[in-house]
């Protein structure tokens, strides 16, 4: 997700307590390790090593925040490209998931709906200086690199599914983890404030238009996900999904599989 930011937050982010320059590119050990700690719980689940449910629930959860700190960091990138150094001195182009941090955007509503209902939501929130940046198009793009970029990691788990060899505990949970790419892209490519789709197109919109959405802007990604959970539009929701999750071909008996070794506890 983006958020707009301001001139005046850019030059206080600028200030003594600023990322250094040399190292706001750097990946940070936090999201160093936790890439490791998803190779390793990937590999533990490949090779039978541990209770097969377990090792899925912590390589979903650790994949998933890598994915989520690739989603933001795409974000930041290409608002970088098209003139908002903010990003840099906010610490956004470290890959590092606290960077990202909005209590109830990263943490209160991703939980709930990965482990109640397995939607795939990426809940970190950079804030983007749009002052900064140089045409209407780039605006768009900054928005659109997100979902885009879980696309890409869905082709990518869906090239890797294409090798699979019979049925197991692992190629069950990657088949769950790329449905949770795919669920995070859609989401997030619906028009609705909030969400990255009316990011795309909000630069187009006239201030008329953008007036008349600003008082329901906050309330409205909440008003999506309530709607979420009335059974014919949930229902209908879940089954496109599975439609392009067996397009990339992976069947929806392996999603299913993935998604009860997530949930261990039930």
């Amino acid at each position: 997700m983006t958020m707009s930011g301001t001139g005046s937050e850019d030059r206080e982010e600028s200030g003594p307590t600023s990322t250094p320059p040399h190292s706001g590119h750097r990946p940070s050990p936090i999201f160093l390790a936790l890439v490791g700690g998803a190779i390793v719980s990937g590999w533990a689940l490949w090779s039978g090593i541990g209770p097969p449910a377990i090792m899925s629930f912590v390589f979903v959860l650790l994949f998933w925040i890598v994915s989520l700190s690739l989603h933001e960091f795409a974000h930041a990138l290409v608002a970088y490209r098209n003139g908002d150094v903010s990003v840099v001195h906010r610490g956004y182009l470290t890959l590092d998931p606290l960077r990202y941090t909005h209590v109830v955007y990263s943490l209160v509503l991703p939980l709930v709906f990965l482990i109640a209902g397995g939607i795939g939501l990426p809940g970190g929130a950079v804030f983007i200086n749009r002052a900064a940046i140089r045409t209407r198009f780039a605006t768009s793009a900054v928005s659109a690199a997100g979902p885009l970029t879980n696309l890409a990691i869905a082709l990518v788990l869906a090239l890797a599914l294409g090798f699979r060899q019979g049925t197991s505990p692992f190629w069950f949970t990657l088949s769950f983890l790329l449905f949770l790419q795919v669920t995070a892209a859609v989401l997030n490519l619906l028009p609705v404030p909030g969400l990255d789709g009316f990011g795309i197109i909000e630069p187009y919109l006239s201030d008329r238009a953008l007036a008349a959405v600003a008082p329901i802007a906050p309330f409205a990604i909440f008003g999506l996900f309530a709607l979420l959970w009335v059974p014919a539009i949930n229902a209908a929701f879940f089954t496109a999904i599975i439609g392009l999750t067996s397009f990339l071909g992976v069947p929806s008996v392996f999603v299913g599989s993935g998604f009860a070794l997530f949930r261990f506890w039930i």
